[in-house]
């Protein structure tokens, strides 16, 4: 019996060590599913650890995952939370739940000065109309062309209480007209056909099934098509106002039992085997230089005339008066 209960003690440190090698990890649906960038990351990286595991917890947006993380505080079983951009970070940053990252962000390709010590990105996009070609032969190119096209041409737009598109439009548009940003959102409504929760449900379940000619989406959207569907039908309409640019972050909760291995994970996300699914995983702009890896049609996408964006804390201090607004001018009339 003693001997029994030697062994059994000396088992407890081995399997303890086991469950504090395993990564949990915050992101949204898409990250995870077959097509995303998230199954190649995971095997890519527990290759390389050896003698861990990821364990994603997929969520339905970005919102959902800083949501997730601020109820459940200290007791959250989260290590990492992936898939909050610039216009989250103020906010998360401000719940105290992060821990500095520890990873050298200094030789990532960004279009912006990237100076976080918290946050890592993993790639980048910029929000952008998609139109398909067969119904759309002239897109608008700017806002003020869009507001005042013809009665069928409509677009899908996604909630920015939910959805990261919806509130990079809010954004986009807060930084175009400013103080007249209430006025033009009135003045856009007739083109909407409709506001959907999520992006997916926007470009998926109405958009590809020819409901609207015109969805909220990104300027890389079109390179997917064009490298997996072989098909150049669907393009994003490039605006003379600009185009507003989101970064997706990563980034260690403070509470983390495992935050060696989490940095790890941080740093491996900004590494060329992690950054190589990406591009067509994600459908976004990868953080570091591909070269000839990154796909060909990505030099067929637009190119923002200027790139448009808040700091972070400017997102936190006035989005939820933006979003009031925004719902005020949505149903005026």
């Amino acid at each position: 019996m003693l001997a029994a209960s030697c062994i059994g003690m000396m088992t407890l440190p081995t399997s303890a060590t086991a469950a504090e090698r395993t990564l949990t990890v915050y992101t949204y649906e898409s990250f995870t599913s077959e097509w995303g960038p998230g199954p190649a990351i995971k095997a890519g990286f527990e290759e390389q650890c050896g003698d861990c595991s990821i364990d994603f917890v997929a969520l339905d947006s970005s919102a959902g995952i800083l949501n997730r993380v601020q109820l459940e505080g200290d007791s959250s079983r989260a290590d990492v939370v992936l898939g909050l951009d610039t216009n989250l970070m103020a906010i998360a940053e401000d719940s105290g739940l992060l821990a500095d990252s520890e990873v050298d962000t200094s030789s990532l390709t960004l279009p912006v000065k990237w100076e976080s010590d918290i946050f890592v990105p993993f790639d980048y996009g910029y929000f952008a109309f998609v139109y398909d070609t067969e119904a759309l032969a002239t897109p608008p190119t700017s806002f003020e062309e869009l507001i005042n096209a013809p009665d069928e041409v409509k677009i899908i737009i996604q909630d920015p209480r939910t959805s990261t598109p919806g509130l990079g439009l809010l954004m986009w548009m807060k930084s175009v007209y400013g103080d007249k940003a209430a006025e033009k959102w009135q003045a856009l409504q007739p083109r909407i056909l409709t506001v959907t929760k999520g992006w997916s449900e926007s470009y998926f379940s109405l958009f590809l099934n020819g409901e609207a000619p015109m969805v909220l989406s990104y300027s890389t959207s079109p390179g997917y098509h064009m490298e997996i569907d072989k098909t150049e039908r669907y393009q994003a309409a490039s605006f003379s106002d600009g185009h507003y640019l989101q970064i997706e972050v990563a980034a260690l909760l403070k509470r983390s039992e495992n935050l060696e291995l989490g940095r790890e994970f941080l740093s491996y996300l900004t590494s060329k085997e992690a950054q190589t699914s990406i591009p067509l995983g994600n459908v976004m702009y990868p953080v570091v230089d591909l070269g000839d890896q990154l796909p060909a049609s990505f030099d067929k996408l637009i190119e923002p005339v200027k790139t448009l964006q808040f700091s972070p804390l400017e997102v936190k201090d006035n989005r939820k008066q933006w979003i009031n607004e925004w719902l005020e001018a949505s149903t005026a009339g």
